[in-house]
């Protein structure tokens, strides 16, 4: 059963990461996808729009059908889609080169994670990383 990293090890990776590839990412700005990928943005974070439903830039990014596809280096995939496609971002990430996959809150996938994780990734599941840099990077007396 996967457990997440320890805190110290969050906080580092949130801290040094510079952009996060989010799978499933929405253009309806009610959508919590749109409004945590908006929140990092404004932390900070170039995002990466993967979501192959998507023709027009989102928060002012041109949109790719899969991380494979990204230009660059790619620090965080996380993901905001339903638990049982986790394993292809897992594998996506994993080819792209990643340093970690991230499956937001309620998106859980032992496969996807263990995948991940023999690969070398960094793997946090089923929390909100919205939630963590405003936890453990803002507010820094927390962590």
């Amino acid at each position: 059963m996967h457990k997440n990293p320890p805190r110290e090890e969050i906080h580092s990776l949130l801290l040094n990461a510079r952009n996060i590839a989010v799978v499933g990412l929405s253009d309806d700005p009610g959508r919590p996808s749109h409004g945590v990928a908006r929140a990092m943005q404004r932390y900070g974070f170039r995002i990466f729009p993967v979501n192959p439903n998507l023709r027009n830039p989102v928060l002012g990014e041109r949109p790719y059908s899969s991380v494979r596809e990204i230009p660059e280096p790619v620090d965080i995939v996380d993901v905001f889609r339903r638990s049982e496609a986790a394993l292809e971002a897992a594998e996506d990430a994993v080819a792209a080169g990643a340093r970690a996959l991230w499956m937001q809150l309620g998106v859980i996938n032992e496969e996807a994670a263990g995948f991940a994780a023999a690969k070398g990734l960094i793997v946090v599941m089923d929390r909100c990383i919205k939630v963590d840099y405003a936890t453990l990077v803002t507010n820094p007396r927390s962590h």
